[in-house]
């Protein structure tokens, strides 16, 4: 079978979108606070134009890649939930688990702020996936 590219890019957006949406929750809503205070502790400038414009370019394309990674693995594990939930489950371990970890331990993040930074991520992702999946149909 092949994968159908364009339902790649459109499940993929719209998990990139809801990525996206759930970051600006996280550091804005939930951890606001915490990230200025963080960031002043630590001299830290106040991301820019340029990062904004990075950032949300880039968790787009996350999500496409994350898609794309729920239709390579979908004939081995079957269409539906499950599959999206593993694919979803692979990008938040290499995302928010691992680098969330080292990031944290490395700049001092209180462990609280960290626990919250990689349980919302991983809400966040399997529901972003799981919106993207639903879309997704074989070629």
């Amino acid at each position: 079978m092949n994968i159908n590219i364009g339902r790649v890019l459109l499940g993929g957006l719209v998990t990139g979108i809801i990525l996206n949406a759930g970051e600006v929750v996280l550091h804005d809503i939930l951890l606001g606070a915490q990230t200025k205070a963080f960031f002043a502790e630590h001299n830290f400038r106040d991301p820019g134009p340029s990062f904004i414009v990075a950032a949300v370019g880039g968790t787009l394309l996350l999500g496409i890649v994350i898609v794309l990674g729920y239709a390579a693995i979908r004939p081995r594990f079957g269409a539906g939930p499950k599959t999206a939930i593993i694919a979803a489950l692979f990008a938040w371990f290499g995302i928010y688990l691992y680098t969330g970890v080292l990031h944290g331990l490395m700049f001092g993040m209180a462990v609280n702020s960290m626990l919250i930074t990689i349980g919302w991520g991983l809400i966040v992702y399997i529901l972003a996936t799981l919106a993207g999946a639903a879309l997704y149909k074989e070629s």
